[in-house]
């Protein structure tokens, strides 16, 4: 026979259901997976490449690290002229009143003989090299270099910088000339390094155009090629000027020599300057001095020089504190051209203001 269920059972019942719900259930079955073998090299997390955290902190304080400082180097132009140029004037040449062309090209017009334009005269390549206290010259190793001038043979071997014999003196086998010709009362020299050879011996007089050695890289070269000086009272390292003042100009080109200092006078070290023909578009990059032991011309001050530059109308351009400054001008050949920038002012053109007729030279 059938039992009913009394009301005291009911509530048994009831509670019981209650209390398996609250019970902790039985986790499930799962299939389980094939995971691949852990990475032998995981990859960092975010505390590992940022940094630990802060110990004792509530929270947590990443060290972030700062970003590298990037390598800077120039901008590596081609030479708007490979191969062909006019051939120089002829030494001595002077057309403004305070030009000092004496001395002709160290290497002859068979050879590359301008200035490597990226490590010109007091330059660092923005501090990755010492400072230039010359002008090299990228001929072929073997090329016969010459003399700039005549005069008399002070220095040949090793040993110009220490002025001792020594093999590993940075100029390596050099010769220097004192000339038999000054300036303004002042003995003159030139200087030749990095010789594969030299022919020349101390005491020799020789003719301007005659032979001194052959282009090498002895000393402190990276390659071959000619480092050329030029030394005014002393045969010093300290009594150097800027040579693209002193060789000769190629036929119908002229020399951009300058002064670039900020708004408040002060002169602007490694300062970009670019220079674009109005003519043809090519383009040149000169930067100004770095400060040191270069010296500007007695008469010039300049900061700057680029000489090879060919006649005619040309836009100059410098970035200062995030504007871009510019004017025209025209550059005579045989000559050297000067301009000014002052800051905030801009550029001021020396000697003439630039002509209404870009196309020809004032006056024509």
């Amino acid at each position: 026979m059938d039992r009913k269920p009394t009301r005291q059972s009911s509530i048994v019942l009831i509670l019981a259901v209650v209390l398996a719900a609250c019970l902790p259930q039985p986790a499930p079955v799962v299939p389980e997976l094939v995971q691949a073998p852990p990475d032998p090299t995981p990859s960092p997390t975010a505390a590992e490449v940022l940094g630990a955290a802060v110990e004792g902190s509530s929270r947590f304080e990443l060290q972030v690290p700062a970003p590298a400082r990037p390598l800077i180097f120039p901008t590596a132009l081609p030479e708007p002229e490979t191969t062909w140029r006019p051939p120089p004037y002829a030494p001595p040449w002077s057309l403004g009143p305070y030009d000092h062309f004496f001395l002709g090209r160290p290497i002859q017009s068979n050879e590359v003989n301008w200035p490597n334009p990226q490590y010109r005269y007091g330059s660092t390549l923005l501090g990755e090299e010492d400072l230039h206290t010359g002008i090299d010259i990228s001929a072929s190793r073997g090329a016969p270099v010459v003399a700039a001038g005549a005069g008399k043979v002070v220095s040949a071997g090793y040993g110009l910088y220490r002025g001792v014999e020594d093999i590993t003196d940075p100029y390596g086998l050099a010769v220097a000339i004192l000339h038999d010709f000054g300036y303004e009362g002042k003995p003159l020299y030139s200087v030749y390094a990095h010789l594969g050879s030299i022919d020349v011996w101390p005491g020799q007089h020789v003719e301007a155009g005659e032979q001194l050695g052959v282009v090498g890289e002895t000393g402190d070269a990276s390659g071959p090629h000619l480092h050329f000086e030029v030394r005014l009272g002393e045969n010093r390292y300290f009594s150097t000027r800027n040579p693209e003042l002193w060789i000769v100009p190629y036929e119908g080109w002229g020399v951009l020599a300058g002064w670039v200092e900020n708004s408040f006078g002060r002169p602007l070290y490694e300062q970009l300057i670019e220079i674009t023909s109005l003519e043809n578009g090519e383009h040149w990059n000169v930067w100004t001095y770095a400060q040191g032991t270069v010296l500007p011309d007695d008469h010039f001050g300049e900061n700057f020089v680029i000489s090879d530059l060919p006649a005619g109308p040309y836009e100059v351009l410098i970035n200062f504190v995030g504007h871009a400054l510019t004017a025209q001008f025209y550059l005579y050949p045989g000559r050297v051209n000067f301009l000014r920038f002052e800051g905030r002012d801009g550029f001021i053109i020396d000697p003439t203001a630039t002509p209404a007729n870009l196309d020809a030279p004032p006056g024509k």
